[in-house]
């Protein structure tokens, strides 16, 4: 079962960016999800599957 993520979601994922950061925007989705640290903005790319894993909670619901 996958999830519903849409562009624009902030999510927050179970472990820390280094720079201490939880949540993330998402800024791709399909087979990988990109994904964008709302402190210092690095941007990532995780497989679904790794995402899926990760994913602690949707903390709010983009528009896209």
């Amino acid at each position: 079962m996958t999830i519903d993520i849409k562009i624009g979601d902030i999510v927050r994922l179970r472990k820390p960016h280094p720079c201490g950061s939880y949540e993330w925007e998402v800024v791709r989705v399909g087979a990988d999800i990109g994904l964008k640290c709302l402190k210092c903005q690095r941007r990532i790319l995780l497989e679904r599957s790794i995402f899926e894993r990760r994913l602690k909670e949707v903390v709010y619901r983009g528009e896209g």
